[in-house]
């Protein structure tokens, strides 16, 4: 198992992302949290903005896909796309994201 993180413009952008992924079996589930609030460097200014989280739980060998599914998707020139591997997780929930991944 797998999650990946990306941060979205809006949580309407991280819920339309969100839902191509999951319709399109790249995940079992996503989480997104609606409000964070972001400092970052931005074309040489320090910029403040509002963003949602998108947290994705998956199988290690779709982060690419993934990846390219989000950059073609996301409204930011360089959307933030990381993956955390998970070491320990129950396995009643890695056999219901198995079931729905590879269905």
């Amino acid at each position: 198992m797998e999650v990946i993180y990306t941060v979205c413009s809006s949580s309407k952008e991280a819920k339309l992302i969100g839902k191509i992924l999951v319709q399109e079996k790249l995940c079992a589930c996503v989480n997104i949290l609606p409000a964070m609030e972001s400092i970052y460097f931005w074309e040489g200014n320090i910029v403040e903005d509002e963003e949602a989280v998108l947290i994705i739980k998956t199988h290690e060998e779709l982060f690419n896909k993934i990846s390219r599914k989000i950059k073609s998707l996301h409204s930011y020139e360089v959307p933030c796309i990381f993956s955390l591997s998970v070491n320990n997780v129950t396995t009643d929930y890695v056999n219901w994201m198995n079931n729905i991944i590879e269905s």
